[in-house]
């Protein structure tokens, strides 16, 4: 059987292309390319029909080690909290303070693109941030 290689991690949500977008800053990732056959993200939007435009939206990781993050529009909202999450690893290999410096910082850059700071877990040695992203889903910085 072969093993997979890539894969997409896909996010229901209200506005796929604000999502998309804050994931790019948080990541570090781009706007995927528009689809084959398309100039731009405009001009595959003017394509559709008025009730298909902005239904999903995609971003990449520029270095292509990352897997892509795909955002499709949907009808209901957050119900519950997430069965899977992001982790945002930004602290890996540290310990104690200079963890909680590392993690109290990204947290700081975070908020002001919208993300929301829900607690700070700290004990001593090992720190984890649990956020939400704009649409309330949840996150770690980890």
């Amino acid at each position: 059987m072969p093993s997979v290689k890539q894969f997409q991690v896909t996010f229901d949500c209200a506005e796929p292309e604000r999502l998309a977008r804050f994931w790019c800053e948080v990541l570090g990732y781009v706007v995927a390319p528009p689809p084959k056959g398309f100039a731009t993200w405009d001009d595959y939007q003017r394509s559709l029909l008025p009730e298909q435009q902005g239904a999903w939206f995609a971003c990449v990781d520029p270095s292509g080690a990352g897997p892509r993050l795909f955002f499709q529009r949907v009808p209901e909202g957050k119900a519950a909290k997430n069965r899977v999450h992001l982790d945002v690893r930004v602290a890996t290999g540290l310990v104690g303070e200079e963890r909680l410096a590392a993690l109290e910082a990204e947290c700081a850059r975070l908020v002001p693109l919208g993300a929301v700071h829900v607690q700070t877990l700290y004990d001593g040695n090992d720190a984890c941030i649990p956020m939400l992203d704009v649409e309330g889903n949840e996150f770690c910085l980890d």
